[in-house]
């Protein structure tokens, strides 16, 4: 019992990081970006790609695994709807970080030169739309019985 437990702490803990990991990016970059200061944000989405984003990746591949684990210890059977549609889920969540990361990698390219307003409205829509589909997926998980 002692193992479910932790193993659910560490689940939680890692949804929450995620998340917190998500928006904080978010927030720097924005903040970064109406400053106007072109060198500051190549700086800051270099080290984003470079740092940040390994590793919330690594939190965000560490979920599926926990959540299984945790079903599997419970006995819940796989079939459960709340389990399914957030299992449906990772698909969109995936293509939406790799979108993000490459519109990342297109304003890094720009350099020091500001980047466009589209390349930055796509890249905002992109982070808002991973955020969305992190709280429909938590809130699904959250959903499932006692």
């Amino acid at each position: 019992m002692e193992h479910y437990l932790l193993l659910k702490i560490v689940h939680a803990a890692s949804a929450v990081l995620l998340l917190l990991g998500v928006l904080a990016h978010l927030l720097m970059l924005w903040r970064a970006a109406r400053r106007g200061e072109p060198a500051l944000l190549a700086r800051k989405l270099r080290n984003t790609r470079r740092f940040s984003s390994p590793a919330l990746a690594l939190v965000a591949l560490s979920l599926p695994v926990t959540g299984w684990w945790l079903a599997h210890i419970v006995g819940w059977p796989l079939g459960q709807l709340w389990l399914l549609g957030s299992s449906l889920l990772l698909l969109p969540l995936l293509l939406v970080w790799l979108l993000l990361d490459g519109r990342l990698r297109a304003w890094i390219a720009l350099g020091e030169s500001p980047a466009p307003a589209g390349l930055q409205r796509l890249t905002l829509i992109y982070g808002l739309l991973l955020v969305v589909i992190l709280l429909v997926l938590f809130s699904l998980m959250g959903a499932k019985p006692v």
